[in-house]
């Protein structure tokens, strides 16, 4: 296709065949399965997973691109294209009562909230392949005690099991990204990796947990729990939140639901 990559977009087109065919035999794509890519760009993972599944729904914001794509395509199978913002669409919309399988090179600069996006809609989606930055992918699946664990370790641990699978250089795309990629899958889990009375005071609880990441819990948590409560969930008021694994975090947070009222949780005020 002749487009120029914009970067308003973070357009990073990929074209190294080489890493084009790892990805797609990492996902492995079956005919009749309920395939969605998200920014197909100028369709290089679009053709091959199209021919092998015969039927693919892509999410594409640059309308240049639909009908490019559209043309590339024709002969492959059935494509479906939504010209829209994927932080913004409703993904399960296209399940018709079958669980997803999500593809993409994800624009680095809108990663995070969308992978939120997603996961707030996990229950049809089955898995998840993304390109991301290295260092985002290092922070998704980090353990407890490293540099790297912090919210997005989390979130994302919680609700889905995390697998990096390769990177990529900066030449495999055009342009060329200022840092490495990695392909990663998700794979959510059914009922999530701990109990949790209430996701939303869970997930501030974590946002509060990491806002300072040198204090303890006992100064991070103050608004929420006293050392008393703190010590009731088990958890050591001394310890600090890259410490905790997700359940320490789940028991954390039930105890915030389970105490009386006593003002307002941070992000709950008007």
């Amino acid at each position: 296709m002749n487009h120029r990559p914009r970067k308003r977009f973070g357009q990073n087109f990929l074209h190294d065949p080489v890493v084009i065919g790892r990805i797609v035999t990492a996902i492995h794509p079956t005919s009749g399965e309920r395939l969605v890519e998200i920014g197909p760009g100028q369709g290089a993972i679009t053709l091959p997973l199209l021919e092998a599944a015969g039927s693919l729904t892509v999410i594409e914001l640059d309308r240049d691109l639909v009908g490019p794509l559209q043309a590339l395509c024709a002969a492959a199978g059935e494509l479906t294209i939504h010209n829209a913002d994927a932080l913004r669409f409703d993904f399960c919309t296209l399940s018709g009562g079958e669980q997803l399988r999500v593809i993409g090179n994800l624009p680095y600069n809108i990663s995070t909230p969308l992978l939120f996006h997603l996961l707030d809609q996990h229950q049809c989606i089955r898995d998840m392949h993304f390109m991301l930055q290295k260092e985002v992918v290092e922070r998704m699946a980090a353990s407890p005690g490293s540099g790297q664990y912090g919210r997005l370790s989390v979130m994302l641990q919680y609700r889905c099991r995390v697998t990096p699978l390769f990177t990529i250089g900066a030449g495999a795309f055009n342009p060329p990204p200022r840092v490495e990629s990695a392909f990663v899958r998700l794979e959510p889990y059914e009922q999530p990796l701990a109990e949790v009375h209430d996701a939303g005071v869970f997930a501030r609880l974590v946002s509060q947990a990491f806002s300072q990441r040198r204090k303890t819990l006992r100064n991070a948590l103050r608004e929420l729990l006293d050392v008393t409560e703190i010590e009731a969930a088990g958890i050591n008021p001394a310890a600090r939140a890259e410490t905790l694994g997700v359940e320490d975090f789940a028991a954390l947070a039930n105890r915030v639901v389970g105490k009386p009222a006593r003002g307002v949780l941070p992000g709950q005020a008007d």
